[in-house]
C-alpha cells in the first residue's frame, strides 16, 4: 500500500512540471516542409487571408518608357522684335496676358516713321500731279482729234498729243508704284497714314500668352534683333524625353505615345511623336524624341516632369494583384494555395505594373489560386 501511495505521488509531481499548453499551439502550424505552410482548419490566421484566381490580361511585352519634360512647341512660339530703332512710350500688355493675333503690344516713337510719313504725302502728291496730267493731256488729244477731223490742225500735232498721252500714263503708273512701296512700309511699320504722328504700334503676330517682357517704358532700342517679348500658343505642348539607344527602334515618327504628369497622377494623356532627333547623344547614348500633345484647357505647363510611355506589343499573361507580391533579399514570390489552408511559397518573376496589378513572366499559370490579402502575414512564419 506504501508502495502504491508512493507512485502516486511521483506521477502527481511530474504533471505539475508539464509545460503550459499555449494558445497559437491550438492553431499552430502544423509540421511542413521548407517553403510550406499549413494551417488548423479553425486557425484565426485563415480570417485574415484572401485568396484570388491567376487571371490573364494584356500587358506590354514590348515596351519603350522613358523621362522627360513638358516644352514650349517651338512651331507656336514668336519673339516680338523691333521694326526700327525708337524710344519705347507704351507697353501696353504685361507678363502672362493672353493677347490675340493683331493686338497691340508696344507703341514706338521713332524717326523711320516720320521719314515713311513724310514719303507717303510725297508719292499722294506726286500721283495726284500725274493724274492731273493725264486728264490734261487726255482732253487735248480729244480737242486736236476733232480740230484734225475738220482739217483744222495738222496731224502732226494730233501724234505728239498721243505721245503726250502716253508719257502721262506712265508717269501715273510710276506714281502709284511708288504710293505702295510707300504703303507697304508704313504697313510694315504698323503707321496709319490716316493719322499723322510718329508713331509706330508693335502688334502680336499670334495668339498666345506672354511668357517674357524685356521692354520698359522710356528705353531707347536700336537693336532691332533683340526681342522685345516673348509670345507661345501654350494650346499644343511637345513632351521631351530621351529613349535609351537600344529601345529607339520601336518609335516611329506619327505613331501615338502615352503621357504621364507628376503633376496629376493617375491621369494619362494621349500624345503623337513629331521628331525623333538624327543623332545619338554620345554622353547618355540616348536619342531625343518629342511627341505633341494638346492643351486645350491650359492645365498643363511647360518644364513639368513627364514620363513617355510607348507599347509596341502587347501579350496576354498572368496577373495578380501588387499586394500578393512579397519582396525581400531581392527575392520576389507569392504564396499559391494547394489545398484548404495549405500554401506554397512559389518564387515569381515580375513584369510590368498597370492599374494595381503585377504581370507575372515567370511562376504562375492562370487558374492558380494566390494569397492577395496576407501575405505579408505568411512571410513570418
Amino acid at each position: 500500500m506504501k508502495r502504491g501511495l508512493l507512485l502516486g505521488l511521483i506521477a502527481l509531481c511530474l504533471g505539475c512540471h508539464r509545460p503550459a499548453e499555449s494558445p497559437g499551439e491550438r492553431f499552430a502550424v502544423e509540421e511542413r516542409p521548407k517553403g510550406w505552410i499549413s494551417f488548423a482548419p479553425d486557425s484565426p490566421h485563415l480570417r485574415e487571408l484572401r485568396i484570388e484566381n491567376v487571371s490573364l490580361k494584356k500587358f506590354p511585352v514590348a515596351e519603350v518608357i522613358a523621362p522627360g519634360k513638358l516644352e514650349v512647341n517651338p512651331n507656336r512660339v514668336s519673339r516680338v522684335l523691333l521694326p526700327v530703332p525708337g524710344r519705347v512710350r507704351r507697353v501696353l500688355v504685361a507678363l502672362g496676358d493672353a493677347v490675340r493675333e493683331g493686338q497691340p503690344l508696344v507703341v514706338l516713337e521713332s524717326r523711320e516713321a516720320a521719314e515713311a510719313l513724310a514719303a507717303w504725302r510725297q508719292a499722294q502728291a506726286q500721283l495726284q500731279q500725274a493724274q492731273a496730267n493725264l486728264a490734261k493731256a487726255e482732253k487735248d488729244l480729244e480737242r486736236l482729234r476733232d480740230l484734225y477731223q475738220h482739217r483744222a490742225a495738222p496731224l502732226k500735232d494730233v501724234l505728239a498729243a498721243e505721245n503726250e498721252l502716253a508719257q502721262a500714263r506712265a508717269a501715273v503708273e510710276q506714281a502709284e508704284a511708288v504710293r505702295a512701296e510707300v504703303a507697304h512700309r508704313l504697313a510694315l511699320l504698323g503707321v496709319d497714314p490716316q493719322h499723322a504722328g510718329a508713331e509706330i504700334t508693335v502688334r502680336a503676330p499670334i495668339s498666345g500668352k506672354v511668357l517674357e517682357i524685356s521692354v520698359a517704358p522710356g528705353e531707347y532700342r536700336t537693336d532691332p534683333a533683340a526681342p522685345l517679348m516673348v509670345i507661345a500658343d501654350l494650346g499644343t505642348l511637345w513632351a521631351t524625353s530621351h529613349v535609351p539607344e537600344n529601345q529607339i527602334r520601336l518609335i516611329h515618327l506619327g505613331e501615338q505615345v502615352e503621357i504621364e504628369l507628376i503633376a496629376f497622377p493617375g491621369e494619362v494623356f494621349q500624345g503623337r511623336v513629331q521628331r525623333i532627333a538624327d543623332l545619338v547623344d554620345p554622353q547618355s547614348r540616348t536619342v531625343k524624341v518629342q511627341a505633341e500633345l494638346a492643351n486645350p484647357q491650359g492645365r498643363l505647363r511647360p518644364e513639368m516632369f513627364c514620363t513617355i510611355r510607348h507599347t509596341h506589343e502587347w501579350r496576354a499573361m498572368p496577373v495578380v494583384p501588387a499586394t500578393a507580391v512579397v519582396r525581400a533579399d531581392e527575392q520576389t514570390w507569392v504564396f499559391a494555395e494547394r489545398a484548404p489552408g495549405r500554401f506554397e511559397r512559389v518564387p515569381v518573376e515580375c513584369g510590368e505594373v498597370r492599374d494595381g496589378m503585377v504581370a507575372i513572366l515567370k511562376g504562375l499559370k492562370e487558374g492558380d489560386r494566390v494569397v492577395s490579402r496576407g501575405a505579408a502575414l505568411l512571410a513570418v512564419f
